[in-house]
């Protein structure tokens, strides 16, 4: 059951916890949510099976594949990980709300203009953890762009196209905020794990704060 938080009418979480369901609140791509769900549900489970958002990729479950990668607070976890309760309270961003007003992200539109799509599985994941660092450190070198997408998995490509896609995101990212003299290829590192020389790091994995 998902429903935009709203007045009464509701069940009472009294009600729910007896039958060993909670009812979570949280921010959803920018809205509002109510989700009811079983309190061993992951994340991950949550948004496909009670929102009905299936951009986030139910892989291999237990951390090691990033299909499931979205953001939690603007920090990348791994929702096959992540116990729903967990979020309660928090802002959750999957690859559904990456799409704004004026159109795909930044990150989307170059992977799209790259041809990094193959079968598409890996990509959500891929652009959610690329994201972070597009947006923690857009003068990546191509080796902070392997860390942060160290634990995205793809079994389609050599990952050249998706490397480009990423470089070119950080160019235009650098573009927006009027630094163009940096360019993507200098600064310290980010992803997960904090990336070579320093850099902010995902927390895929860990529970959000």
């Amino acid at each position: 059951m998902l429903r935009s938080t709203g007045p009464a009418g509701r069940p009472r979480d009294s009600d729910l916890r007896a039958f060993g369901v909670r009812t979570l609140r949280f921010q959803l791509n920018g809205d509002a949510v109510e989700v009811a769900a079983p309190d061993h549900w992951t994340l991950l489970e949550v948004l496909r099976y009670r929102a009905g958002l299936t951009g986030s990729k139910q892989g291999c479950d237990k951390g090691d594949c990033g299909a499931c990668t979205l953001h939690v607070n603007g920090r990348s976890v791994l929702s096959c990980l992540t116990l729903a309760g967990d979020v309660d309270g928090q802002s959750v961003t999957t690859i559904e709300g990456l799409v704004g007003p004026e159109g795909p992200d930044v990150v989307q539109d170059c992977f799209d203009a790259a041809g990094a799509l193959q079968c598409g599985f890996c990509q959500p994941g891929m652009m959610m953890a690329a994201r972070q660092l597009v947006t923690e450190n857009p003068a990546a070198t191509r080796d902070d762009i392997k860390h942060a997408l160290s634990s995205n998995l793809c079994r389609c490509t050599g990952y050249t196209k998706i490397y480009e896609a990423v470089e070119h995101a950080c160019q235009r990212e650098l573009e927006t905020r009027g630094d163009v003299g940096g360019g993507a290829g200098g600064g310290a590192g980010s992803g997960a794990g904090g990336g070579a020389g320093g850099g902010a790091g995902s927390d895929r994995g860990a529970q959000p704060s």
